[in-house]
Formats: C-alpha cells, sequence, structure tokens
C-alpha cells in the first residue's frame, strides 16, 4: 500500500508540474502582456517637444504747446511768449523658448484607478564619467493607449509629470556662481 501511494502521489505531482507548465505556455502564448495590474511593467517612450514665443511692442507719443503774444498790451514787447512740453515713449520686449526631450523609461503600474486607468511611475538613472542623467515620470494611462508591445507614448499619459536633471561636474560648471544667483536674487 505505502508504494500504492508514493506512485499515487508522484502522478499527482507529475500532473500539477505538466499542468502549471501547460498554463505557462499558454499564458505565454495566447494571452495579452499588456500591463492592467498593480506593479505590471510599461515602456515609455518620452517624445517631448515644446516651443513658445512672445513679442510685445509699444508706442506713445504725447505733445502739447501753448503760445501767446503780446500786442496791444506792451508789457512783454511785441515778442512771442511760448512753452511746449513733448513725451515719447518706445518699447519693444521678446522672449522665446524652445525645449526637446527624447528618452525611453520603464515605469510601474502603481495603482488600477476606478475608472480602469492606469496610474504610472518610473524613472531612469545614468551615470557616464561621474555625469548622473536622472529622468522621472509618472502620470495616468488609459489602458486602449497600451501598444501591443507594451509600449505608450508619453504624449497619451494624462497628468503627465517629467523631469530630466543632472549631477556632476558639467551641470555645476554650467551653473551660475554664487555671487551671481546672490545678484539676480536680489535685483
Amino acid at each position: 500500500m505505502n508504494r500504492y501511494l508514493r506512485n499515487v502521489s508522484t502522478m499527482v505531482a507529475a500532473a500539477a508540474l505538466c499542468t502549471s507548465v501547460f498554463a505557462v505556455q499558454m499564458h505565454s502564448l495566447f494571452s495579452d502582456h499588456r500591463a492592467m495590474r498593480v506593479d505590471d511593467i510599461l515602456t515609455i517612450i518620452i517624445v517631448e517637444s515644446a516651443k513658445a514665443g512672445s513679442e510685445s511692442k509699444t508706442n506713445t507719443s504725447k505733445g502739447t504747446d501753448v503760445g501767446f503774444k503780446a500786442g496791444s498790451l506792451n508789457l512783454l514787447s511785441p515778442q512771442e511768449f511760448g512753452a511746449g512740453n513733448s513725451a515719447k515713449f518706445d518699447g519693444k520686449g521678446a522672449t522665446s523658448r524652445t525645449g526637446s526631450l527624447s528618452a525611453t523609461v520603464t515605469a510601474r503600474v502603481i495603482e488600477v484607478l476606478e475608472s480602469g486607468n492606469l496610474l504610472i511611475e518610473g524613472s531612469k538613472t545614468v551615470e557616464i564619467n561621474k555625469e548622473k542623467e536622472i529622468i522621472k515620470i509618472s502620470g495616468i494611462v488609459r489602458p486602449q493607449d497600451i501598444q501591443k508591445n507594451n509600449v505608450v507614448y508619453s504624449t497619451s499619459i494624462a497628468d503627465a509629470e517629467i523631469t530630466y536633471t543632472g549631477n556632476g561636474a558639467v551641470n555645476e560648471a554650467a551653473r551660475p556662481g554664487f555671487v551671481t544667483r546672490f545678484f539676480n536674487w536680489l535685483f
């Protein structure tokens, strides 16, 4: 009987193993791999560009003239008496800003909202020659915006927050010195 139980338990274990292997194969062959649960992973392709500009121009002019000519009273002799005032302003201003960012970041689903949308968050740090570049992204993704290869474009992320920062010698060299920052703050 003991031998019979060993054979049965071996057969049950083998059947469970086959079932789990078959289930894994079924999952990998036929299921949708798009992120839809907490801790699922998405690839975010960041393709952002922004361009803004503003220009203003103002011209104003104002003039006043007053004149008086003495004639019959002869108090000021027959000369002209006059006064004048003139003001002119010409102001111009312009500003423009252009920026672009292209990168790929892997993000994780941190919450599935009641609507079915996914709250995602991810970051990527790359360090080369003691220069550290950090990209962070967060936002809300609709499941229908996730492509079959589990990719989402940053332009499809609602409430997207994308930050790109750097640390290192190059970043420090590009930053104004303390005295310059102080005077900029003061004025």
